[in-house]
């Protein structure tokens, strides 16, 4: 018999301000601690080094990560030109460097190629599987991988600003597996002078803003108190990219209970993912058939 998970049963999303340095399993273990929760989980990593919105999900949330993962999301980075490493960012070795700095229209001019759908190589340093085994342990043992390329859809992607000829600052606004780190790798390739990304910071994730994220500091003094509580986001925010249809009485019993349950009339087309509400709480997600939603997810609120 497993052991029980101890914690509380709270369920809602936390947005957080991640700082650099710890990981994002980090950063959830510490959300967990701060609420007693039995459970916990976030909706994309964040590099140690990169900071901004890092969506925490404690409970029947967990269950809405998916549609946050593949949420649009948006980065603000600087590139570092001239320089390129075997990490794609600051932390790792100078493996190649060049005298050449393009202009801010060549720039902008490079843009372009990079934006819609492409196709994306990650970082030799990445959580991708190669042969059952993360790409970066690899990498750190000294073995330079063939790793395939990914499709990606980058949304847009512009110059912000210039600090100085050796950086570049740029917006990404882009789906779900995007590597920054690549972007700025493979940019300064296609400039002849190579580069690595210097600053990462995600500025929204799906409908998670950085301006509403609580910092690693204002969780510790806030840890287990109620008030803690109060800065908890609805499970229903992890859903916004979903239609959502209203169940009846009846029907949102036998949802409940991994049944179809009848739900109101809507435009929602035959075969459609959506989420059903009872009184605007989540009780189901799963495909609209008939007038009835079948579920594949059932919430327990």
């Amino acid at each position: 018999m497993g052991r029980t998970r101890k914690g509380r049963d709270i369920s809602g999303w936390l947005v957080i301000d991640k700082p650099a340095g710890p990981t994002s399993t980090a950063i959830v273990n510490k959300v967990r601690w701060a609420f007693g929760a039995k459970k916990a989980g976030h909706a994309g990593t964040l590099d140690p080094d990169a900071t901004g919105v890092l969506a925490v999900a404690l409970g029947e949330a967990t269950k809405t990560v998916p549609y946050i993962t593949d949420a649009l999301k948006a980065y603000s980075f600087t590139v570092r030109l001239g320089q390129t490493t075997n990490t794609d960012d600051a932390e790792g070795q100078v493996t190649a460097s060049s005298d050449a700095r393009p202009t801010d229209d060549e720039v902008k001019d490079a843009l372009g190629a990079f934006v819609g759908d492409i196709m994306q190589v990650p970082p030799q340093f990445s959580a991708v599987k190669i042969d059952g085994e993360r790409a970066y342990k690899r990498a750190r043992d000294g073995e330079d991988m063939e790793i395939a390329a990914r499709p990606l859809w980058v949304e847009e992607l512009v110059m912000t600003s210039r600090p100085d000829a050796d950086h570049v600052t740029l917006e990404m606004t882009c789906g779900k597996g995007g590597y920054v780190r690549s972007i700025a790798r493979d940019l300064g390739e296609a400039l002849g002078c190579y580069g690595h990304v210097r600053e990462l910071r995600r500025i929204w994730s799906g409908p998670f803003d950085v301006e509403n994220g609580l910092t690693m500091d204002q969780i510790e003094a806030m840890a287990q108190t109620p008030e803690l509580d109060t800065h908890l986001r609805p499970v229903a925010d992890g859903l916004v990219d979903l239609p959502e249809l209203h169940a009846t009485t009846e029907g949102a019993t036998r949802l409940r209970n991994g049944n179809p349950g009848m739900v109101l009339a809507s435009d929602v087309e035959y075969g459609d993912e959506a989420w059903a509400s009872l009184d605007g709480i989540p009780v189901a997600v799963g495909r609209y058939k008939a007038g009835e939603l079948h579920p594949a997810r059932v919430f327990n609120l």
